[in-house]
């Protein structure tokens, strides 16, 4: 006798996962932290939630774009200043901005308080890699530029401007 696949009944799981506001693994750089919620593991690489703090007067990232993935930014606490080829714009507490694949953004906190934002890509594409390998890179003495856009470019990540890609500096 063969195997019979019912095509007609579902085989439900329960593969719940909820995050308290202090859980996660946290990646903090100095001021700014970065908490992982549901990473590429935990959704099959359909989508990554990280929870990001940004600290007065702290640039994200430049101008640059993703080719396969969309971001998503949710402002929870504070002011999140967006660089936009058209220009920048301000998103309060509460806001929500969508940007798909092929966008050119930036994102920094201009303000004098803390920012902390919820930011989504989908699909996930392994992107927690990119902010361990972030922290790496942003912790040592001296940033190495072309390690940082060999990192930029494994993660779907390309920047407007190469001469002009470091987090450093005053947010422009």
């Amino acid at each position: 006798m063969k195997n019979e696949i019912d095509f007609l009944s579902d085989t439900l799981e329960n593969k719940a996962v909820m995050f308290a506001p202090d859980e996660g693994e946290v990646l903090a750089m100095g001021g700014n932290s970065i908490t992982l919620k549901v990473t590429s593991d935990i959704s099959n690489d359909q989508l990554g939630i990280y929870e990001i703090k940004l600290a007065p007067a702290t640039i994200g990232a430049r101008l640059h774009y993703h080719r396969f993935m969309d971001e998503t930014f949710i402002v929870r606490k504070g002011t999140l200043t967006i660089d936009l080829a058209t220009g920048p714009i301000l998103a309060h507490e509460g806001a929500v901005v969508y940007l798909p694949r092929m966008t050119a953004h930036g994102f920094s906190n201009q303000s004098s308080e803390d920012v902390v934002i919820n930011l989504i890509f989908n699909p996930g594409q392994q992107r927690e890699g990119f902010f361990r390998g972030l922290k790496s890179i942003l912790t040592e003495p001296v940033i190495d530029p072309a390690k940082y856009l060999k990192l930029y470019q494994k993660y779907d990540s390309f920047p407007v401007d190469v001469q002009n890609m470091l987090p450093a500096g005053p947010p422009q």
